[in-house]
Parts: C-alpha cells; sequence; structure tokens
C-alpha cells in the first residue's frame, strides 16, 4: 500500500493538531464533557472522539469551527513537507497587555525590528524559510515527547 500523498498527510497533521488543541482546551474549561461539546458548538460524541484522537473521519473546517467559537487562537502551518505542518496556540495576550515587561527585552526587540529592516527582500525570505524549517523541527520533536509521555502513561494505567 502506498503512503499518503504530502496534501493528505499535511492535512492529516493540521487535523491531528487543531483536534489537540480542542482537546486541551476542553480539559481547560474543567466542566464535564456535555458542558464542554455545547460550548464547542459540537454533539457531545464528536467531541469525545477528539478528545481521543479518533479524528480521521472529522474534517479539518469542523475543528477550525469549533476552535473559533472556542476563541481559540490558533496559527496553522504548512511547509515543503507535511512534517513541518502543524497547529500551534498562539499568543493569547497582545504584547502590550504584557504584566512584566524588563528595558532589555524591549531594547533587544528594537534591535530586531531594526535589523530586519536593513535586510534585503531575499535576506527577509532566506530568513522566513529558516525561521519555518526551526519550526518544523520543533513541532517534530514536540509531537515525538507528546507521543512518548502518551505511551508512558498508558503503560501507568
Amino acid at each position: 500500500m502506498n503512503a499518503p500523498g504530502p496534501e493528505v498527510a499535511t492535512v492529516r497533521a493540521l487535523r491531528t493538531d487543531v483536534a489537540l488543541q480542542l482537546a486541551r482546551c476542553a480539559q481547560r474549561m474543567g466542566v464535564p464533557q456535555v458542558e464542554a461539546a455545547k460550548r464547542l458548538g459540537l454533539p457531545q460524541p464528536t467531541l469525545s472522539k477528539i478528545i481521543n484522537g479518533h479524528v480521521s473521519d472529522l474534517s479539518l473546517e469542523l475543528l477550525i469551527r469549533a476552535a473559533v467559537r472556542a476563541a481559540l487562537p490558533l496559527t496553522l502551518q504548512t511547509g515543503q513537507v507535511p512534517e513541518e505542518a502543524g497547529a500551534f496556540r498562539s499568543a493569547t495576550r497582545s504584547p502590550s497587555s504584557r504584566p512584566f515587561r524588563s528595558k532589555v527585552g524591549d531594547a533587544a526587540r528594537q534591535s530586531l525590528i531594526q535589523s530586519e529592516a536593513r535586510l534585503t527582500p531575499a535576506q527577509r525570505l532566506d530568513a522566513f524559510l529558516e525561521h519555518n524549517q526551526l519550526l518544523g523541527v520543533l513541532h517534530h520533536a514536540g509531537r515525538a515527547a507528546e507521543s512518548q509521555r502518551v505511551g508512558q502513561n498508558s503503560f501507568k494505567s
């Protein structure tokens, strides 16, 4: 049997990641699954599938709609290979609402902004591509660590 094409694998990775973020969101709500499902605008059996990672028959659009209803800040990323694809929780606060700011941090951000302004468009593109590759590596490592954690927890049960 042939492996799925890159488009199918990318959508599968995005679907799995959005479902994981929704499951975490439902858990953070701290309410029974029926109530969490109502808040997400989903039938309870569908939320159960999401929480248990059985999402192959759910559409990515359904998951994204639930994330929007939950006001879950997500960033979806695709890449050159399916392993670079993922859904990441975005910052929940704007930079101006940070409770603690430091002069060193502010100076570093200002320096970065000034450095970026001196880059040519080609250099910006190269930096962007390198950044996305690093995000893909980090995301893959995070998935591996999560799989290992889940595997270890299943032995404890």
